[in-house]
């Protein structure tokens, strides 16, 4: 025991992750526990502007809570805006909105919530109500008799089944966790044994070696993939309404971007340890709580949300829950596609040129 505890304090990058780690936990999960949600994007569908019809509008842009988006005349444009994720909730107000309520009759709101994350669905949907209920209170204390009947309509995910949200999750969780922790621990334990040394003087280069280390991860990355896949069809029912392919693509991408942290990692750490603990605590806590794995990315203060476009597991997530539940492709997906690959080149150039720099 004394041996062990002189040999932590003696590793200095071992003593500071330690020390570090509790710090970083606890200021990230009282960061991002936060059961309200906020950022919420509107669409209203008018299709009879009148004063009535504006006055909500203006109420529902006035709460902090939600954001409007746009205002459409009718309902064509609705699956566009669902499916590329640029619109959380939809107020469709039926013709003739304002005359009803002028004449103190009954009026329709259709309230159109996108239920990918039937948690978020739920209190987006709650939130929606309350203003549609404020609003008619508002309405009949000046006309009287005017009522306001709100219509609730979940989109891709009806039944609010929540392992629809967790499995895309997981499947990026346990490509990290193959991929990068596996990838830190194998190369840091061939440098702590010193047999990376004995390759360095054969006729290979550093990239090629490194590459000879992680193709096995990456092959076997991939067969993770597959049965994770196989899982989510046939064990928990998960909708597959995309393209297999398309998902199969990204995941390779995805595999490629865990690969080069884990890369990173064991060439910036000294022993298998350190890199054990460096990929726990740099990768782990940031995929489970800020990718939107759990918590969606809308609830975080807005000085963290930046720090989410550096998470590679955000993009991922966001392109399996579009291609599983919305079945939408590349068209809707560029964006995420694009950042991924984006930090994939950056990560393998920089992990490529680092382990080239610490093995010289």
């Amino acid at each position: 025991m004394v041996k062990e505890m002189r040999h932590i304090l003696r590793d200095r990058q071992t003593l500071t992750i330690l020390l570090l780690m509790p710090l970083v936990q606890v200021l990230l999960f009282g960061f991002c526990l936060r059961t309200e949600v906020r950022g919420i994007r509107v669409l209203v569908v008018d299709p009879s502007p009148s004063a009535a019809s504006l006055a909500l509008r203006h109420r529902i842009a006035a709460t902090p809570l939600f954001r409007l988006v746009g205002v459409l005349p009718a309902t064509g444009g609705l699956q566009r805006w669902f499916a590329s994720g640029a619109a959380d909730q939809a107020l469709v107000l039926e013709p003739g909105f304002g005359g009803r309520l002028a004449h103190g009759g009954t009026a329709r709101v259709l309230v159109i919530t996108d239920a990918a994350d039937p948690n978020t669905a739920s209190t987006m949907q709650a939130y929606a109500t309350q203003v549609i209920a404020a609003y008619e209170r508002d309405e009949r204390g000046a006309a009287g008799g005017v009522t306001i009947v709100p219509q609730v309509r979940m989109r891709f995910n009806p039944t609010l089944r929540s392992v629809n949200l967790f499995v895309p999750g997981l499947i990026g969780m346990v490509l990290t966790l193959v991929s990068a922790l596996m990838t830190a621990i194998s190369l840091s334990r061939e440098k702590e044994r010193g047999t990376m040394e004995v390759l360095l003087v054969s006729p290979l280069r550093p990239w090629q070696i490194v590459v000879g280390k992680v193709l096995p991860y990456m092959a076997l990355g991939f067969a993770n993939v597959l049965t994770a896949l196989a899982a989510a069809w046939w064990v928990f029912r998960i909708p597959f309404r995309g393209s297999l392919l398309l998902l199969l693509a990204e995941s390779l991408l995805y595999i490629l971007v865990s690969l080069a942290l884990g890369v990173l990692i064991a060439s910036r750490t000294g022993s298998q340890r350190v890199a054990m603990l460096g990929a726990l605590s740099g990768l782990m806590m940031p995929t489970s709580i800020l990718s939107g794995m759990i918590f969606p990315t809308a609830s975080l203060p807005g000085w963290l949300r930046p720090v989410t476009a550096v998470i590679p597991a955000r993009w991922y997530i966001l392109i399996a829950r579009g291609i599983m539940l919305k079945g939408v492709g590349l068209g809707h997906l560029w964006r995420e596609t694009l950042a991924l690959a984006g930090l994939t080149v950056l990560l393998l150039a920089v992990s490529a040129r680092s382990f080239k720099i610490r093995l010289e």
